[in-house]
């Protein structure tokens, strides 16, 4: 099976993407993790000014096969929190990459930790 793996993102072995923007980057989780979790039906995310850690969980996907720990890729400020996927959480599973996105982040770290999309795809 193929999985979309965008070329402008970086990603983590635990299946979350950065998406540098501007001022932040924004998070969200991969193509492969949403198809191996299925139909998500709920998702918790931190408040807008949330202080989070690189490699900490920031957040809680549930599906109906399982309940996921989100993990941060870079620490900083949340500046921004996708609302509507509070309300359609299968925008996850629709739009991955676009309207599932999950939250943005302030940060100054940068993102050679993380592997590109080839190793990425490698990985999968």
């Amino acid at each position: 099976m193929s999985f979309n793996v965008p070329e402008d993102r970086r990603y983590t072995e635990s299946h979350e993407w950065t998406e540098p923007r501007d001022d932040v980057v924004r998070i969200g989780i991969t193509d492969f993790a949403q198809d191996e979790l299925g139909d998500i039906v709920f998702v918790e995310l931190p408040e807008v000014g949330d202080e989070i850690e690189a490699g900490e969980s920031f957040g809680v996907v549930e599906s109906i096969k399982a309940v996921s720990d989100i993990y941060a890729t870079v620490s900083g400020e949340v500046a921004a929190v996708n609302d509507e996927i509070r309300d359609q959480p299968e925008l996850v599973n629709d739009e991955p990459f676009d309207g599932g996105w999950l939250i943005e982040i302030e940060t100054n770290d940068d993102l050679d930790h993380l592997l590109s999309s080839s190793e990425y795809s490698e990985q999968i």
